[in-house]
């Protein structure tokens, strides 16, 4: 607005408020009335708050789609240690009393592998996840999934 299209308004602000309001003014070197116009044009935006509702819900969209992706490794993490275990349990024979401090020591040197090779992969970036999508075949054109989930059947 030009300066001839202007109201004049007479208002009282707390002394407080007008320190910062001198202060603001002084440090971004512009003036106290366009400041308080800035300020009341911001209040008084319909869509102020609307584009406030709309960043927030875009950022919640985001956060969400994260917490899908943390919310599936995990899933994949705890279906992964759920097969190794069971596999664990299947094939590994009870230790007899005799033989449980070489057990141990043998335990405690396997163990201590196993984190190196964890340590070495988690180095790489690649992660189970990643492997399963690779390993899990697509279907050519033509084959249909089966029904029971166990991959697809040629077409007939």
């Amino acid at each position: 607005m030009s300066k001839g299209n202007r109201i004049k308004h007479t208002f009282r602000l707390p002394p407080a408020l007008s320190k910062q309001l001198a202060d603001y003014a002084g440090r971004k070197r512009v003036s106290q009335a366009s400041v308080v116009e800035a300020a009341i044009g911001s209040f008084l935006s319909p869509d102020g708050s609307e584009r406030m509702e709309a960043a927030f819900s875009r950022r919640l969209d985001r956060i969400s789609r994260q917490i899908g992706k943390l919310d599936y490794h995990i899933e994949v993490g705890n279906e992964a240690f759920a097969l190794y275990l069971r596999r664990w349990l299947a094939v590994t024979p009870a230790i007899p009393l005799e033989a449980n401090a070489a057990a141990r020591a043998d335990a405690e040197k396997r163990f201590d592998f196993f984190i190196e090779a964890l340590a070495r992969r988690m180095e790489t970036g690649r992660h189970l996840a990643d492997d399963l999508i690779r390993a899990v075949p697509e279907p050519e054109l033509g084959e249909v999934e089966k029904t029971d989930g166990s991959g697809p059947e040629p077409p007939a």
